[in-house]
């Protein structure tokens, strides 16, 4: 057996037996033994991409929404780099990924062969570990080398506490395709019961325990830990929840909706500062909420890595890796004033909604009623997001989830494939027009690959809609060039381009219908940048009235 096909076969074996079940390949020929290994490994599930920068969000999605490593491979030169974007946003938002870059052995680098570039530690501090792994030798102790690094890998991977991509780099000497002799100077096999190296995870830590007070705030933003015990303690304490829809926790009494417009309202949000605030995962979405928790006297971050908890207004005075929410004795007025105010705005707010006609935010609304208990909602994490954050409802049965590591508009078509073969159930997405065109190779699907139940909704105003509820639109001349950047692209062509079912939304009545089918397809809504600000305009201001009017019957 040569080496190249030797060190494809022992490291695709390791990784399956520590747990590994999908892999993602960007065809290539200097990676081709590790592609012959994966075709022939019957316990992996295969997904081919033509485009590596699609296969690494591919990827991610599949990993983020398994909770679990994916493999990602591809070949040498820039092919690896088209990997970055993706390995990016898997650290910043700790997603377990396992990249594994072919390379042309020591003696052609720096030599200027074809489609050689300096691999070595290319993604930076984005990946949680690197290893060159060395061109293999037909020699004994490689295969313990090959397993062990496996085992590592995948483990540093996975976490359990901070996971994150880790970087394989494999240097393949020619020949790259097996030779038919299957002979090796030191058995391959691995363990005779699972891997070859067992990791023993840590017990849980001791919890912070907090002082008993009815007058604590529970807020959960993207990537959070252990949501559904920490909504449960809020609840048993009398403590609002202002989750981020992509945090899992807007749910249930205790859930605030309208908290973007409560807090965006400096005499509610001066009169309701707490005795505390607990935080687990990264909010991100509501400014008014960010200086709001800047000014917060007690800021509890739930953090299980302590070398990397999240704090971007720096106002942490306290981080655990784990906090316990003691039940408080005393009166609800606290929480009621909270459900009082946020009751209020919700009336007004949807009010102005539903004589909105095919707004973008009432989009994101109804959308987020709409869909079947089970569901999963992968978003964009411009202005979708967003929008579901100031205008969706709490609910319970749906998982939603964004790409808010390093909040790319890259790879979120992709990314959603990958979550929606992930998930167990149907499958939906909501993202702009400038996503879904500049990830449109996300829709190309070989003949032979599995094929996600996933309806794309996709919000088309021609153009980057954020931008115009931004300083940025008061700059007339060159605004719509350089910030609105409308493309006159018919989505109906790009659709038809891969096969890929194609209608359109004419009126948000007609949502529920439009999203019946089965497999990959796409419905487009068209809608007016300008006349969304408009909307925006008057939802802030139908919710102020309410806020000040809530305060003064108080």
């Amino acid at each position: 057996m040569n080496p190249a096909t030797a060190l494809a076969t022992v490291l695709v074996d390791e990784l399956v037996r520590c747990g590994l079940t999908d892999v993602v390949l960007a065809p290539g020929s200097r990676s081709a033994p590790l592609a012959l290994a994966l075709h022939a490994e019957s316990r992996v599930r295969l997904h081919v991409r033509i485009d590596e920068r699609s296969a690494s969000f591919l990827a991610l999605g599949l990993a983020k929404r398994s909770e679990r490593p994916v493999a990602l491979i591809c070949s040498s030169g820039t092919a690896v780099a088209n990997f970055h974007p993706a390995v990016i946003e898997a650290g910043e938002s700790g997603v377990p990924l396992l990249v594994l870059t072919a390379d042309r052995p020591p003696e052609l680098r720096g030599t200027g062969a074809n489609q050689t570039i300096d691999q070595i530690k290319l993604f930076g501090t984005a990946a949680r570990w690197f290893a060159e792994v060395g061109v293999p030798e037909d020699r004994p102790g490689q295969v313990a080398y090959w397993r062990s690094l496996a085992c590592r890998a995948y483990q540093r991977a996975m976490g359990p506490s901070d996971p994150g991509p880790v970087h394989l780099n494999l240097a393949f000497r020619e020949p790259l395709i097996p030779d038919g002799d299957t002979s090796w100077c030191e058995p391959l096999d691995g363990g005779a019961n699972g891997p070859w190296a067992r990791v023993r995870v840590a017990p849980p830590p001791v919890a912070l325990h907090l002082p008993p007070t009815r007058r604590g705030v529970l807020v959960v933003g993207d990537g959070a830990p252990n949501v559904r015990r920490y909504v449960a303690a809020a609840g048993m304490a009398g403590w609002p929840v202002l989750s981020e829809p992509n945090g899992g926790g807007r749910y249930g009494d205790h859930a605030i909706s309208t908290y973007h417009y409560l807090l965006g309202t400096p005499e509610f949000a001066d009169t309701h500062r707490p005795d505390v605030v607990v935080t687990l995962g990264r909010p991100g979405l509501s400014r008014p909420l960010l200086s709001w928790l800047k000014r917060a006297e007690e800021h509890i971050v739930v953090s299980p890595d302590l070398g990397r908890w999240p704090d971007p207004t720096r106002s942490a005075t306290q981080v655990a890796q784990a906090v316990e929410i003691p039940v408080a004795a005393g009166d609800d007025s606290w929480l009621h004033a909270w459900r009082q105010a946020d009751l209020a705005v919700r009336s007004v707010m949807d009010a102005v909604l539903d004589v909105s006609g095919t707004s973008e935010p009432r989009l994101a609304r109804d959308l987020a009623d709409s869909l079947p208990n089970g569901a999963l909602l992968f978003c964009g994490s411009s202005m979708p997001i967003r929008d579901l954050d100031q205008a969706m409802r709490p609910r319970r049965g749906i998982r939603l989830m964004a790409g808010r590591g390093a909040s790319g508009i890259d790879g979120v078509v992709s990314a959603a494939m990958g979550a929606a073969l992930a998930h167990n159930g149907p499958s939906y997405a909501l993202i702009g027009d400038l996503s879904f065109l500049h990830d449109q190779n996300g829709l190309i699907l070989g003949p032979r690959e599995p094929r996600p139940d996933l309806c794309f909704v996709v919000v088309n105003n021609d153009g980057g809609g954020i931008f115009s509820l931004l300083p940025q639109a008061a700059v007339r001349d060159p605004f719509e060039r350089v910030f609105g950047t409308p493309h006159g692209v018919d989505l109906a062509y790009v659709a038809a381009a891969t096969g890929t079912p194609y209608r359109l939304l004419e009126d948000v009545s007609d949502l529920p219908k439009a999203l019946r089918g089965e497999g990959p397809r796409v419905v487009e809504v068209r809608t007016d940048r300008e006349e969304n600000a408009i909307v925006h305009a008057r939802l802030r201001e139908a919710a102020q009235d309410a806020v000040h009017a809530f305060l003064a019957a108080r």
